[in-house]
């Protein structure tokens, strides 16, 4: 509803504002029927995908995709902090380009290790 009161006002929405929704800090147990109920309350999702349990580089994070960019907003606004099971929520916008210069940045670092394991014998 308020999300409409947004749109009504032809108020331009930042660059960066987009439908895809990047959360960390997540309960590590928590479901994806729990995930829903919290983000579902601000409009349609679209998809959630959850990070891997058992990967701790994915674990504790999701991708909430809503159906409609001020639904995102709305939910980014009201949960950035929001307490779930005693851990407060980081809720950023999902911004690809980031994520692939770490995925970059990440890739490189292996890789330079790996040289220097190869170089000094080291296993």
């Amino acid at each position: 509803m308020q999300s409409m009161a947004v749109r009504k006002s032809n108020n331009r929405l930042p660059p960066e504002v987009n439908r895809c929704l990047f959360v960390r800090n997540l309960p590590f147990k928590i479901t994806p029927e729990e995930m829903y109920d919290i983000f579902g309350k601000y409009g349609a999702i679209r998809q959630i995908r959850m990070g891997a349990p058992n990967n701790p580089d994915t674990r504790g994070t999701a991708f909430v995709v809503y159906e409609d960019i001020y639904d995102a907003k709305n939910a980014l606004d009201h949960l950035s902090g929001f307490n779930v099971a005693n851990r407060y929520l980081i809720v950023l916008y999902h911004q690809q380009s980031k994520m692939l210069a770490r995925q970059d940045k990440a890739e490189k670092t292996k890789k330079e290790i790996a040289e220097l394991k190869e170089k000094y014998g080291v296993e």
